[in-house]
Order: C-alpha cells, then structure tokens, then sequence
C-alpha cells in the first residue's frame, strides 16, 4: 500500500504575510488542503486593558493594506458602545475614504498579485502569452506601470481628508475630522474624474456602465477589450471558471454604512438571499493553536496554545455561520447586493472571483462619484460622544477582501475584550470540529497538479483568487 504523495506550498509571494499549503495529492490533483497560517501576533490581546479609544490607534496597524478598514471597523463598534451614529456628511465622507482604500486594494490585487502568474514559462506558448508578457511582467508591465500611477492620483482623496495613509485617525465613531470645503469638493471631483478615465481607457477598454450591464456569464465572456478583455480570454482558454469553485454561500457585513442604508446590501446568500442572525457566529478553536471553547466573539478569547498541539495546525481560528462555512470578498458583496452577473457566477471558482472584483471596481467608481456629488461644505461632520463605563459594541464592516467584524467590550472604563474577524480568517480557516474545511481548502480540492511541480499554478491561481492577507487573519 502506498502512502498519498504531500506536498507543501510556500510561503507564497505577493501575499501579506505568511502562508502554507499543505497538500495531500492523488491521481495528479489535490485529494485534501490545509491551510496554515504560521505567523501569530496577537493584537486582542494588546488591546486589554486599554482606553477604547486606543482601538482606533492600535487596530490600523495590524495591516498596512486595509488599515482604513480597520479604522473604519474599530470606530463602529466604539460608536456602537457610545450610542452615537456618525453624522450623514460624515458617515458619506467615511464610506468615500473607505472606498478610496478598497478600490486601490481591488487594483493592485489584479494587476500586481494574480495576473502575474500568467506569465510563468509553463503558459509559454499559449496565444495570449506574449501579450501577458508585455502587460504585467514585475516592474515593467505596461499595465502595471499605469495601475501604480493611477492608484497614486487617486490616493490623493486620502492625502486631502484622511491626513495620510495607511493608519489614519480621520474616522471616528461621530463622523470625520475633517470637514471638506468647496475647494475641496472640485478637487475630489476632478481626482475621480481622472481615474474613471484610466479604468475605461486601460482597465475595461470601454464604458463602466457598459461592463456593469453584463448580466449573463456569456456576455461577460463576450468582453474583449482592456485588460479584463485580456483576462477573460485567458480564463476561457485555462477553464479557470471550473477551478476552485466554492460553496456558493456567500456572506457580507453590508458595504459603506451611510444613514440611508448601506453602498452595497448586508445579508447571506445560500442560492437565495435569506435571513441572517449575525449573533450566530461563532469561532471554533479545534485546529487552531488557541485555548477555549467554541464561542460568539463576545464571548472568545485569544489565549495561544504554546504547545501547539497536535491536532491543530493552524493559529487561524474557524470562523462559522450557523455551523456553516461562507465566502466573503468582492463576488459575495455583488451577489448579496443582487447585481445579476454575480448571481450569475455565484458558486463559480476563479473566474467569478476575479471578475466579481473587476465588476465591483466599476461599481464602486460610480458609487464614490455619487459620494462626491453629493459634499454639502456646510453641513456637519462630526458629533461628540461620552465614553460609558461600561457597555459593548460591534463595528462590521467590509474590507476589500470582505466581511470584517471588531467586537468591543468595555469594563470599567476600560478594554475588557476585543475580538476580531478578519476576511481572510473566514476564508483561510483550518476545519472545524466536524471535520468540515474552510472555503480555500474545500476549494483546493480536485486542483491538478502536474508531475514534478513544487509550486503548482492551479493552486496559485485559487489561493491568489482569494486575496488572502494572513496578517490580518493572524492579527
């Protein structure tokens, strides 16, 4: 009897953090994934017995790529335990900042960590290769030349209303701290207006509202031009629509909280949009380094387990929905939001992932020219609150790669417990007590991996399709 071949992947270039694959291959494909996350950090547990207001300094540093989120995040759940909502104006000017960082993060993934693996010398050969070449080689891609670029005017929002990036303290639970004025108003315009032109000269080729109007997966496959035409045409030709498909369960926080509802809806879709209990969340510590019981984040912990016992393999916790695994990220939000070319490619696996962030790119242009519009210089952005006590609060958010929950308890004044949830810890997770594996792993499985390959493209492409920022998921 002969022992199922292994195989271990990593750590992986391009990715915040560290990242092990640990493969199980039979027949020339995965048989079994799982997911490490070997790096721990421990941010909750610096967070103790703090001011609460700390958060809002402390959190952002767990990541320099989505460190508004987690401002954003942390400044919910301080507000919710205050009892004050931010004003609108200001509620509006926090979603554009937060909008400004998940775009900027949308167009990096794309043209700086999953496009380049198109042209590794195994895809020589292929008809689109020589133009992969030309588009996203490191450093000297046409298109990377012009994402860099174009990310860098358009971070000149955060210059202007956030004081700097990444770590701001511009968001805070009453709003903003910075009111902008009427010149600043035409210099947002301006700035978005720029970065529309970039996204339909280079990324799409044609019109936003245009690719936005794509409802079917055969109008989508329809598009030929700009870099997503490039795209989709080598999807088609490498089926990446059959690789690493998901559950087709997928959840979202709701994007960009305003005070008439949210950018993009809150809610889980399981093959329809159902109802949904955040309460039932729940964290299983099975397969992580870390001591305790299954719990809500209200009531978990972050106590590491320094012998490291067997049975886990991971210091990523397990993060569930009523028991049950779901995805999150850009696809999950346009598939809960209902547009319908994401309905369309929900339960789809690269593919869907990768054009679900393109759609949600051109979304979001349109979305953040709404915001801009719609500055009122005059009015108020910000109101004061007292700090309790006591009390508790939950800031859930949407990040780039998807669902982002803070979950504050203060005692006494003071920091009692503060929990978070981060995409990638929903995406990454180890099993659970059931067995049951998170979504990268479930999706791993079946991948090919040819004879001889140390660093198989199949499971880049599937990892990479993720967007995983392990940083985070460790804190």
């Amino acid at each position: 009897m002969t022992e199922t071949p292994r195989l271990v992947v990593g750590p992986f270039n391009r990715v915040e953090g560290d990242l092990e694959v640990h493969l199980d291959l039979a027949d020339g494909a995965v048989a079994e994934a799982r997911v490490n996350s070997p790096l721990y950090r421990g941010f909750e547990r610096m967070l103790e017995g703090k001011d609460p207001r700390d958060a809002l300094t402390i959190t952002p540093r767990i990541c320099g790529i989505c460190s508004i989120s987690q401002s954003a995040a942390a400044a919910r759940a301080l507000g919710a335990a205050m009892g004050l909502e931010p004003t609108p104006q200001g509620a509006g000017m926090a979603a554009l900042i937060h909008a400004v960082e998940n775009v900027s993060d949308h167009l990096f993934h794309f043209n700086l960590f999953f496009m380049p693996d198109f042209i590794r010398p195994v895809y020589a050969g292929k008809p689109w290769f020589d133009r992969a070449v030309s588009r996203f080689t490191p450093a000297e891609g046409g298109a990377q030349r012009a994402a860099v670029a174009a990310r860098a005017e358009l971070m000149h929002i955060l210059g202007l209303m956030a004081g700097k990036w990444p770590h701001t303290l511009a968001i805070q639970p009453g709003g903003v701290t910075r009111a902008p004025g009427p010149r600043d108003k035409v210099r947002i315009e301006t700035t978005l207006r720029a970065f529309r032109r970039y996204l339909e000269e280079v990324v799409f080729g044609g019109s936003l509202e245009a690719f936005c109007a794509n409802e079917t997966v055969d109008q989508l496959m329809a598009w030929e031009t700009g870099d997503a035409g490039l795209f989709l045409r080598i999807a088609a030709d490498l089926d990446l629509d059959r690789l690493g498909r998901g559950s087709g369960r997928y959840m979202s926080f709701g994007a960009y909280p305003l005070a008439e509802g949210y950018g993009f809806g809150r809610g889980l879709w399981d093959g329809a949009l159902v109802t949904v209990d955040f309460g039932a969340i729940t964290e299983d510590l099975s397969h992580a380094w870390m001591l305790g019981a299954q719990a809500h984040p209200w009531q978990g912990e972050t106590r590491p387990d320094e012998a490291m016992r067997d049975a886990a393999y991971s210091w990523c916790k397990a993060p569930r929905l009523n028991g049950q695994t779901v995805e999150t990220g850009a696809l999950a939000r346009q598939v809960v939001d209902g547009h319908p070319l994401a309905r369309a490619l929900a339960g789809g696996g690269v593919l869907a992932r990768v054009a679900g962030r393109l759609l949600e790119l051109a979304r979001t242009q349109a979305f953040m020219e709404g915001l801009a519009k719609g500055i009122d210089p005059a009015a108020a952005f910000m109101l004061k609150g007292d700090l309790p006590e006591a009390g508790q609060g939950a800031g859930l958010v949407e990040a780039a790669r998807g669902a982002l929950g803070h979950w504050l308890r203060i005692e006494d004044g003071r920091i009692a417990s503060y929990q978070i949830i981060a995409p990638t810890t929903w995406n990454f997770s180890p099993r659970d007590a059931e067995g049951v594996p998170g979504p990268l792993e479930a999706a791993l499985v079946g991948a090919p991996v040819a004879a001889g390959e140390t660093t198989p493209v199949s499971v880049q492409h599937i990892v990479r399709s993720f967007d995983p920022c392990m940083v985070c998921t460790v804190h």
